[in-house]
């Protein structure tokens, strides 16, 4: 991991750019973050839009984790912001496009091509990253997962097992085979659903949250769409890792 930049906020929250071979990312820490008083992390997970394009979202998101005493870090998912696209990806994505213009519903043979060749490319790119995060002194677990591609969320905390919970957010296609996937899931989970999401099919969201195999889950369901998530959801959302992650 090599840092290519830092600022500092107003709030003491230090802010640094990063690569991890050819991965972009940026890491966040609170004030208080130091070697003798190392803190717990936060994964930021967010939809294949580009970190510069998500960046006012997730430096937000960053700032109320620090505030809440956690440093937090995202990836450049693969195929997203300057990083070498993934043709069949592009070619899922387009005929998803049109099959929801064209008031069709979108088969689970483009949900599988769109999300799985993504979830098998992200997942050990998440895992390399958090073996270089939790290298740092300032940074110890346990470890927590904030956020979407709902698929990749999934993935990523049944094969990795310093993960100890995790707050997903609904709204994205998941293939069938992520859904039994789901079932082996046994962290606390907190999940996130906007009741009326536009892009998101409420009845497969909920049948998911059934799927998870997980002892202790929440589902915080909000009126409005899919970028109405209210500021109380996300405050509960923090209240949730601070239970689990101090």
């Amino acid at each position: 991991m090599q840092f290519t930049s830092e600022q500092r906020f107003d709030d003491g929250v230090l802010e640094r750019e990063f690569t991890l071979g050819e991965i972009p990312g940026i890491l966040w820490t609170p004030a208080s973050a130091s070697a003798s008083a190392p803190v717990p992390l936060i994964l930021l997970g967010h939809p294949p839009l580009g970190l510069r394009r998500m960046h006012p979202r997730l430096l937000g998101r960053a700032r109320q984790a620090a505030a809440d005493g956690f440093a937090a870090a995202t990836i450049e998912l693969p195929g997203s912001g300057d990083r070498p696209r993934m043709p069949a990806v592009e070619q899922a994505r387009a005929d998803m496009r049109r099959a929801m213009e064209a008031g069709e519903p979108v088969s689970d043979e483009i949900v599988d091509a769109l999300v799985l060749p993504l979830v098998d490319a992200a997942v050990p790119e998440w895992q390399a990253a958090l073996d270089a995060l939790l290298a740092m002194p300032e940074i110890d677990g346990p470890v927590g997962y904030s956020g979407g591609v709902m698929s990749i969320g999934i993935r990523l905390v049944v094969v990795e097992p310093r993960i100890s919970a995790a707050v997903l957010f609904a709204g994205s296609f998941v293939p069938r085979t992520i859904f039994e996937e789901a079932r082996q899931v046994a962290i606390p989970l907190h999940v996130l659903l906007q009741w009326d999401d536009e892009g998101n099919d409420r009845q497969t969201a909920l049948d998911l949250f059934d799927a998870f195999g997980s002892k202790e889950k929440t589902l915080n369901a909000n009126m409005g769409g899919h970028t109405g998530v209210p500021q109380f959801a996300g405050d509960a959302a923090g209240q949730f890792f601070s239970r689990h992650l101090k």
